[in-house]
This record gives structure tokens, C-alpha cells and sequence, in this order.
């Protein structure tokens, strides 16, 4: 494996073990304690977190594996070799898909969703109660993925 391509997998494959915990503490415990609350905190709670969480330290982290993993794409179709190939792009398009897309497509609507509701709003606790277990299992989808993708580019600098 050429020495930029072990730094890519390297790179995707640390992004995306971090990504993946980051998303499992949501799905195990800070969205259940967050269920937890009166709904209008819950709600105000989960407007603040999806306000923090846009820092550089978790962009760069979750882009930045994105952009690791798209590289590890290229690298596994310029190169083709069965084993290190397929888990290369196999790694890269359970990120891309399963972590970016879930996300841009199931999670930050939801999100932008709930940023409009007050918590004072007389469907803040509907909105909240529909919120939570359909975030959740978008995210237990996250989850999953990018673990999957971290032990694909696991995979392929063991092979």
C-alpha cells in the first residue's frame, strides 16, 4: 500500500472511530437523558446541542473523515486489489452514505425542524415527543455505519 494511501486509511479509519463514539454516547445515553426532561427542556437542550456541535473540532473531525474516505474510494479503484480494494471502498461509501448522507438527509432536517419551534410554543411537546425516537434511530443508523467504515479501514491496513 503506498505510504499516502496508509495515511488516508489511517486518517478515515481513527475519523471514523470517533464519529461512531461520538454518535453511540447520543444513541445510549444523551438523547435518552434528554427524553428524560420536561419537554420544553429537552427540546431548549437539544436546540443548544445542535447550535455547539457546529465548532471546528467536530466539522473538521466529521468532514474531514468524509474527505478521508472519498480518498480512500479513489485510491481502492485506481489500484484494484481484491481484498485492500474492496475494503477501502467499501469503508468509504458506508461513511459517505450511511454517516454524511443519513445525516444531511434524516438528521440536520429534523434538526432545522426543531430550531423553529419555542419552547414556549404549544406544539413543543408534541414536536419533542415525535422528535426524539426518529432522530434516534436515524442516528442508530449513523452509529452503525461509520463503526462499520472504521472496521473496514481497519481491515484493509491489516490486509
Amino acid at each position: 500500500m503506498p505510504t499516502w494511501v496508509l495515511g488516508v486509511t489511517l486518517i478515515a479509519a481513527l475519523g471514523s472511530g470517533l464519529v461512531a463514539g461520538v454518535f453511540f454516547a447520543f444513541s445510549t445515553f444523551v438523547m435518552k437523558a434528554l427524553a428524560r426532561l420536561v419537554p420544553a427542556e429537552g427540546l431548549a437542550a437539544m436546540q443548544s446541542i445542535n447550535i455547539v456541535v457546529l465548532n471546528p473540532w467536530f466539522l473538521g473531525a466529521f468532514f474531514g473523515t468524509a474527505l478521508a474516505s472519498a480518498a480512500a474510494i479513489v485510491a481502492g479503484l485506481m489500484e484494484w486489489r481484491a481484498n485492500t480494494s474492496t475494503l477501502l471502498v467499501a469503508g468509504g461509501v458506508l461513511y459517505l452514505v450511511g454517516t454524511i448522507g443519513v445525516t444531511m438527509l434524516c438528521n440536520v432536517p429534523r434538526n432545522e425542524q426543531l430550531a423553529r419551534i419555542a419552547r414556549t410554543d404549544e406544539t413543543a411537546v408534541s414536536a419533542w415527543t415525535r422528535y426524539v425516537p426518529g432522530w434516534t434511530a436515524w442516528n442508530h443508523v449513523r452509529t452503525v455505519a461509520a463503526l462499520a467504515a472504521a472496521a473496514a479501514f481497519t481491515l484493509a491496513l491489516a490486509t
